[in-house]
Order: C-alpha cells, then sequence, then structure tokens
C-alpha cells in the first residue's frame, strides 16, 4: 500500500502524511536553492531553452525529468483526409518538436512525413481529384496563417496566401479548380471571402465577399461552382448560413429567421444541389441533424429526440450516406445513416472517449476519423459501414507504458449555489494510494468549450505515480449541455461561473477519497481567468494556482485582443466601450482583486499569443508581487496562445511538476 508521496530532491518517492510547514518556502519560490544544495547544482538542474524566460522559479531537478520521462514521450495522430486517387490516409502527427503532415497508406503502415517545418503544420485537406495537399501553417504561435498547396508529383511546396494575413478555410469546387478562403488581407482585421484557383494563386485571386471580423467561413461550393454556402458566426448562441454568388458577390440569407437566438453549424450541398445538410439549434435545446430544401427552405430533421448535441457529420460524395457523431455528456458515439431509407447503419461500438474529423472515403464505404480515450492518445481510425470492421491506421506510442492501466474517468456532478447541477470528469488515483487524495481542479477555455473524456497525457504522472486526483469541471457556459446552460455565464452573469467552482470545492470536502486541504486549480485562456478569479475568491480554499495565457482584465483583454476577433468576444464577455459594462467588467476583473491572492501562484504565457496579449499575464504577475504574493512567471518567446513544441511544453510539464512537489504534495 502506498502512503501519500511527493518527490524529493533526488526524484524518489517519500513517506508524507502530515503537511509541513517549512520556512524554507519563501526561499524556493524566489530562487534560492539552499534548501538542497545537492539537487540545485547548476549540473544537476533542467536547463530551459533560450526561447524561455524564467521568473522567480527555483531550478528542476534533472531527476523530475528522468523520473518523468515516459509520459513525455507519448506521440498523438489526427486524421485530416482521405487521398481521393489512393486508398490512403492523410494524418498529421509529430516525430520532431511539432506536428507535421505524414500519409499513412493502410492499417498500421508506416507514416511517411511530407512536410518537414521548425514550425507546426495544421489542418490539411486534399485537392479534389490529385494528390496535392492544401495546408495551415503559423509562425511562432500567432495565428497568422497561411495557406500552402504540396505538389504530390513533385514534394514541392506553394505558398497560396500573402504571408502576411490571416488565413483559414478552404472550401474546394468538386472539380478542385477553385478553392474559397477567408482572409484578412484587406484591412488587417476583416475576415473577407476570396476565391483561386490553386494552381495560379497570383493571377486569379479575387475579392468575393467583405466580411467583419473572424465571423464569415465559407463551407461549400454548389456543385455548378456558381454559389458558395457561407457561415456567418455572430456568437456561440447566433449564427447564420448565406448563399453568395460567385460571380457578383451578392449574398442572400438562406437559414430561416427566428426571433429567437439560433445557432447554425457548417454546411454542405448534396450531389444534386438541391438540398443542403447542417446542424443547428433552432426549435429545439440541442443541435440537431437537419436537411434543408435549397428553393423552399423548408428544414428537415433527421435526428429528432436527441437530448445531446450533434457534434459534427460528413455527407458522403455520392450523397447517399450521412454520418455524424452525438456528445453524450462528454463523451461522443457514432452514428450513420442510408439517406433515402431514414435507417441508421450499424456501427461497432467505440470506447469510452471523443471522435472527431469525420470523413468518407471516395466510394462513401469507409468512414475515417479521430479517436481518442483515457487508454489511447488520439490516433486515425477508419470502420468500414459495410462489414462494421474496426480499422486503426496509426498507433501512437505511450513512451512505453501499459495505457491499459491509465485510469478511465468517472462522471461526477455537484449541486452548486441555485440548485443547478454540474458536471465533471474525475480521473482517481488507483486504489494503492492510501488516504484521501490531493486534487487538481482543471478548468477549460472558451468559454464555449468543454471537458471531455479523453487521453490525459502527461497528467497521467501525476494520477499515475504522484495520487493525485484529476477534476475537469464543466461550469455553467460549457457547451455540451444545451443552449440555456451555454448562456448562463453571459454578460453579468460571468461570474455564477465561478460560484459553481466554489460549490465543486463544497463537493470535494464532502468526499472521503479526496483531500480538501491540498486543492489546486489551473486551466488555460478562459479557464486561466476562471483559475484567477477562483483565487480572489477561494484563496483560502487552494493551496496553489497555475494560470496559462488567462485573462486579468477584462477590460484591457477586449482592448488588445486581435481586432479580427474582438467583436466575437464582446457579444460573449460585453462590449468594454458602454460606460456600465465597462465599470462591471473591471471590478470582476482578478487583476483588481490581485491582493486577495496569497497562495503560490504559477502563470505561463506566450509572447506572439493574439487572442489573451502576454501583457495580460505581466500586469498579473507584476501586481501579485507588488502585493507580496508568491509568484512564478514563464514566458515563451516562440510560441502563442499554450505551448505547441515538445521542447517547451516539456520544460513547462517539469516546471509544473516543481510546483505540485513544493505546493500541493506537503
Amino acid at each position: 500500500m502506498r502512503s501519500n508521496r511527493r518527490l524529493d530532491a533526488t526524484g524518489a518517492a517519500t513517506p508524507h502524511t502530515l503537511p509541513r510547514r517549512s520556512s524554507l518556502l519563501f526561499l524556493v519560490l524566489f530562487g534560492s536553492f539552499s534548501a538542497a544544495p545537492a539537487a540545485r547544482a547548476a549540473d544537476d538542474a533542467v536547463v530551459p531553452n533560450e526561447q524561455l524566460v524564467l521568473d522567480g522559479l527555483p531550478a528542476v531537478p534533472k531527476s523530475f525529468a528522468q523520473r518523468a520521462a515516459p509520459y513525455m514521450e507519448f506521440r498523438t495522430a489526427s486524421f485530416q483526409a482521405w487521398n481521393p486517387v489512393r486508398p490512403e490516409m492523410l494524418v498529421t502527427t509529430r516525430f520532431g518538436d511539432v506536428t507535421q503532415l505524414h500519409r499513412v497508406k493502410a492499417p498500421g503502415a508506416a507514416r511517411t512525413q511530407l512536410t518537414f517545418y521548425p514550425e507546426r503544420v495544421l489542418g490539411a485537406r486534399y485537392r479534389p481529384g490529385t494528390a496535392d495537399v492544401v495546408f495551415s501553417k503559423d509562425v511562432g504561435g500567432g495565428e497568422w496563417y497561411q495557406l500552402y498547396l504540396r505538389d504530390d508529383r513533385t514534394g514541392k511546396i506553394t505558398l497560396l496566401t500573402d504571408g502576411k494575413s490571416r488565413n483559414q478555410g478552404g472550401a474546394f469546387t468538386r472539380s478542385g479548380t477553385w478553392m474559397a478562403y477567408q482572409s484578412t488581407k484587406r484591412t488587417g482585421k476583416n475576415g473577407d471571402i476570396w476565391v483561386m484557383n490553386p494552381s495560379d494563386p497570383v493571377k486569379t485571386d479575387r475579392l468575393v465577399l467583405e466580411g467583419s471580423g473572424e465571423s464569415w467561413i465559407p463551407t461549400d461550393f454548389s456543385p455548378d461552382e456558381k454559389t458558395l454556402l457561407v457561415h456567418e458566426g455572430i456568437s456561440v448562441n447566433t449564427s447564420r448560413l448565406w448563399l453568395v454568388d460567385v460571380a457578383s458577390g451578392k449574398k442572400t440569407l438562406f437559414s430561416p429567421e427566428s426571433k429567437e437566438q439560433v445557432a447554425w453549424g457548417a454546411a454542405r450541398f448534396s450531389p444534386d444541389g438541391k438540398t443542403v445538410y447542417t446542424t443547428t439549434d433552432a426549435d429545439a435545446e440541442f443541435a440537431r441533424l437537419v436537411a434543408i430544401d435549397v428553393m423552399s427552405r423548408k428544414v428537415d430533421v433527421l435526428t429528432p429526440g436527441l437530448a445531446w448535441d450533434v457534434q459534427g457529420f460528413d455527407l458522403s460524395e455520392d450523397g447517399t450516406k450521412v454520418a455524424w457523431a452525438v456528445n453524450e455528456a462528454g463523451a461522443e458515439t457514432l452514428h450513420a445513416m442510408d439517406v433515402k431509407t431514414r435507417k441508421e447503419i450499424a456501427l461497432p461500438k467505440l470506447p469510452y472517449g471523443t471522435i472527431g474529423g469525420l470523413r468518407w472515403d471516395r466510394e462513401g464505404r469507409s468512414l475515417g476519423f479521430t479517436m481518442t480515450s483515457a487508454k489511447s492518445p488520439s490516433d486515425a481510425w477508419s470502420v468500414d459501414t459495410k462489414t462494421g470492421a474496426l480499422s486503426r491506421w496509426t498507433e501512437s506510442e505511450t513512451g512505453g507504458l501499459d495505457a491499459n492501466v491509465f485510469v478511465e474517468p468517472e462522471l461526477v456532478s455537484w449541486k452548486s449555489f441555485d440548485g443547478r447541477t454540474i458536471t465533471g470528469f474525475l480521473y482517481r488515483p488507483p486504489a494503492s494510494f492510501a488516504g484521501p487524495r490531493p486534487v487538481i481542479v482543471n478548468i477549460h477555455g472558451g468559454p464555449e468549450g468543454q471537458s471531455q473524456a479523453g487521453f490525459l497525457g502527461r497528467n497521467n504522472f501525476f494520477v499515475s505515480e504522484l495520487g493525485v486526483a484529476v477534476l475537469f469541471p464543466n461550469v455553467r457556459g460549457s457547451t455540451g449541455y444545451g443552449k440555456t446552460f451555454v448562456k448562463l455565464d453571459n454578460g453579468i452573469l460571468r461570474e455564477d461561473s465561478v460560484k459553481d467552482v466554489g460549490a465543486l470545492l463544497d463537493w470535494i470536502a464532502a468526499q472521503p477519497g479526496l483531500d480538501k486541504s491540498r486543492v489546486m486549480v489551473t486551466g488555460g485562456s478562459y479557464g486561466g481567468y476562471m483559475t484567477l478569479a477562483s483565487m480572489t475568491h477561494y484563496n483560502d480554499r487552494f493551496r496553489c494556482a497555475l494560470d496559462v495565457v488567462g485573462i486579468s482584465n477584462w477590460v484591457t483583454f477586449l482592448e488588445h485582443t486581435e481586432a479580427y476577433r474582438r467583436d466575437l468576444r464582446r457579444a460573449e464577455y460585453g462590449d468594454e466601450r458602454e460606460p456600465k459594462m465597462r465599470e462591471f467588467l473591471e471590478k470582476i476583473s482578478p487583476l483588481a482583486s490581485a491582493g486577495k491572492i496569497t497562495k503560490p501562484m504559477f502563470v505561463v504565457q506566450g509572447r506572439n499569443d493574439p487572442r489573451v496579449p502576454y501583457t495580460e499575464a505581466e500586469q498579473m504577475v507584476s501586481a501579485i508581487k507588488k502585493n507580496g504574493g508568491p509568484v512564478w512567471y514563464l514566458l515563451a518567446k516562440d510560441e502563442g496562445h499554450g505551448f505547441s513544441t515538445k521542447k517547451n511544453q516539456d520544460f513547462q510539464f517539469l516546471a509544473t511538476l516543481k510546483f505540485v512537489d513544493d505546493n500541493l504534495l506537503k
């Protein structure tokens, strides 16, 4: 039976049943290594790379890295597309420091690398009728995405966009001649719709529709290539679909008008152009899969009676089958239907986890997708809808660890201040750990997001090796629980989501297997705000906190987040230009109450973050220091909204491990 454990200076496990009150804590947090000279000698510390700037962090012993090494060597793979001319998959995976494009010729076959950049490659798709690939890449995490074309025959890569603006999307005509995409190149902030022939981007590139913010995204061309389906996002609750004439740029509202807030998802034309498939929560609490008659605009619900959101869908090339995923309380199930008969196609039951990137192959027989579970990192899979055979195309490594021993998440719930039920996923340590366990509360970003059942990656180390429980709450404002729930933190209701965390602390205190005196809160982006806000409200109930790219002041955030996304954020958080709202936002900002934070804080930030500017982190760190609070600060000069390169991720994890060892495990 294991006792409570923490890491000592050498990385060994030491019994520790009572909290230690150490006079050396202040010195450790502010950089004096005299507490354990042998462990803190320069040659025994993990050396951060030159892109990382450290402020207040103590040395991280190499022994920590040695013990945690297997947990940092897991790999993931994400399915991107089926090759239109050969029976093979396109995936993204990482062999070096960042993800790149690879092709896989058969289930379990070797992954052949296609791109070789120091920066990560993101989404990709094939140009219809060819094996040429259009993919997206940015620099330094700044999210000024550029689109590239890789010629399959020569391997030559051509930059399609201007190299400066932000470019997204990539809807193709069925012939593959034209591609529609969104770009900010006209004004630097407006997301306009452009079309080009990727074979001659300079001469053919032209503006079709002037947009605003990042709201307008092309999703499909009509079969005759004359009309574009365009999605306009206004907020998480409100969006519309438009038909845009490619020649004139004239737009016509396609989605039915409503007096209520209605959200529409990405949309696809049927092969004959008479029907549009999409998702919507119109006349329902959850998003349903629907078919809309183009002429009459009549909406036909294909998934009636669902009490959960349809998360994504794909229509086969011949239009005879449609597949979709349903998000059931944070885990997803896979479904497919014969369009003509409306009968579901029998599919095998998948592991408890998440499904993404659904794509039919060219024959409309096999479905490709990315699947993730607690016992498997994300990998590319397919299912033969005729035979029901399930195939795993990639088998990502887990650092030599037996993934079968990783714990499954437990769906837990608690009542909040207003009687509303809030849920979350709890990963409990193995039963071999004795006594009430320390807890890390990890709050997702968004706020229009959701923590789902999945693979913990490096965080498995905390659960499996240190006996720390990790809990992912889905506080109000999270998606996946209906459109009413997602509105519950809007505007002046913002801090009600923080109260959900307070109720969670009450629930933890009532659990005999959890230690209410050793709870840490963490989160990234909006989860970073929630972390900071939780500390200003419940400082005495937390041991410590880790804020990753979090919002510290709503007004400065809204004023300095990149212009292309500002209006969309104001729709969610409130408009700081209105005096009363500005006053409210200033009042609830964690920066205004930084003096209440007296427990150890660790702040992580990317210098090139376009969403939450690095100044949000620096002003919070400065305020905590001014008030005498203990704070560590880690800044990456080559990262944006979260760390994407393995070397930076590894150091962040090891520094977090040191932070947890110093402040939570005692």
